[in-house]
């Protein structure tokens, strides 16, 4: 993926199904790319390394109106 990348419903160990940015209209971001490892801002501003080999899914997750 790209820097900049929004994403949503991630793994944090590869195959065990996404766990992280779940919530309506929440969304974290791909900020660098080292080896094999991705760094990731989560939307409370947590900075979190995780593997390459990870899934997510692009974009953000809808019905945004709910965030309170």
């Amino acid at each position: 993926m790209p820097l900049g990348t929004a994403i949503h419903n991630i793994e944090i160990t590869p195959g065990k199904g996404g766990q992280l940015v779940r919530a309506a209209g929440t969304v974290a971001k791909v900020i660098a790319k080292e080896g094999q490892l991705v760094t990731l801002r989560l939307p409370s501003g947590e900075i979190r390394l995780i593997s390459q080999k990870c899934l997510a899914t692009i974009g953000q997750i809808g019905n945004g109106q709910n965030v309170g």
